[in-house]
């Protein structure tokens, strides 16, 4: 029989599980119900009473390593913890949310304790047997796997299931404790953005993606970066949506051509980049060919914006198009928020 162990770990706060960790905890919650064998759920942080707390509604076993040592990504510590808890747990099979914490410290694990791992898992079903999906090529072909092989790790992508709810709770907890290596690197800080600042939102319910029409010329023959510029990143603050781009848009940099200031690559979405996952879609100035589009495969509603009424978008490939100038578009919608943000003041 099959025992499955769904590892996770505390988020930033240090006070509560991610939301990709309560995705798999259901996905691990709806595996084990269908092969009739046993789920524990094992925490990895430096407090992790309030986040086993979240699962109590479970009525699973739960396993913790707790202390300091565990409150920031080490892979040293992470790896050590992590086979303490697989091992603790006689677990056969190991859903993880694929973080970055997790994507590189388990792979380590599974060598350790003579386990596979598997990566960038889209889904898991569970009937006779255990089995995993996951897409290659781009986002374009999906397989199915199997495997013989225990333990058997997966890393679970996030947005792929929907979050487990449940009652919270003060749960009974079973302390693990492991002797780890002596550490040669320590935590003094974190330099991050400010939350405005940030542009990459993978949980935000919308996602905002610009393509290179806006560093064209326009109507009056002048390029008005500037002006865009002020548009999109007045719409994310207060939209709260994440920002992706076009290829061609982010490669403009090396092409001496207008720039807008806060794009990167890490912001590219389509066949060379993310794949996100969000409930609904929006595209700017962009014309929805096949390698773009591959990006948007996951979005739920798809809308865009584009004075070309024949572009890609148009051909199925949109929910809905509308066929205006963006710019005239966004200052309106700007200034919508602005006006609901008042009333609600």
């Amino acid at each position: 029989m099959e025992n499955i162990l769904v590892l996770t770990h505390v988020d930033e706060s240090g006070n509560a599980l991610p939301k990709i960790a309560l995705e798999t905890l259901a996905a691990g919650r709806d595996a084990a119900a269908a092969l009739g064998c046993n789920l524990t759920v094992g925490i990895i942080g430096a407090n992790v009473e309030a986040a086993a707390g979240q699962v109590a509604g479970c009525g699973v076993r739960i396993l913790a390593l707790a202390g300091p040592e565990f409150a920031q990504p080490r892979y040293s510590s992470d790896a050590a913890a992590a086979e303490a808890l697989c091992l603790a747990a006689n677990a056969s099979i190991i859903l993880a949310p694929a973080t970055s914490r997790f994507a590189r410290a388990l792979p380590g694990v599974a060598h350790r304790v003579g386990g596979q791992i598997d990566t960038h898992i889209s889904g898991v079903t569970a009937n006779a047997e255990v089995s995993a999906s996951r897409w290659f090529y781009r986002q374009r072909m999906e397989a199915v796997l199997q495997r013989v092989h225990r333990p058997w790790f997966l890393l679970l992508e996030s947005g792929v299931h929907a979050p487990w709810q449940g009652t919270a709770g003060s749960p009974p907890i079973e302390n693990i404790q492991v002797n780890l290596p002596q550490t040669r690197t320590i935590v003094t800080g974190v330099c991050a953005p400010k939350s405005d600042q940030q542009t990459i939102r993978p949980d935000a319910k919308l996602l905002f993606v610009a393509g290179a029409g806006w560093t064209k010329k326009q109507r009056d023959g002048q390029i008005h970066a500037a002006d865009a510029e002020q548009l999109i990143s007045g719409f994310l603050r207060e939209s709260g949506a994440s920002l992706g781009s076009s290829k061609s848009l982010v490669e403009q940099s090396g092409e001496n051509q207008a720039v807008l200031k806060f794009m990167t690559h890490l912001n590219q979405v389509g066949q060379t980049g993310s794949t996100p996952r969000h409930p609904m879609g929006l595209s700017t100035c962009c014309h929805g060919e096949e390698p773009h589009v591959v990006g948007w495969r996951f979005i739920h509603e798809r809308r865009a914006i584009n004075l070309d009424p024949n572009c890609g978008w148009a051909r199925g490939k949109a929910d809905i198009l509308y066929v205006a100038d963006a710019f005239q578009v966004m200052k309106c919608l700007n200034a919508l928020i602005a006006d609901k943000t008042l009333q609600a003041v």
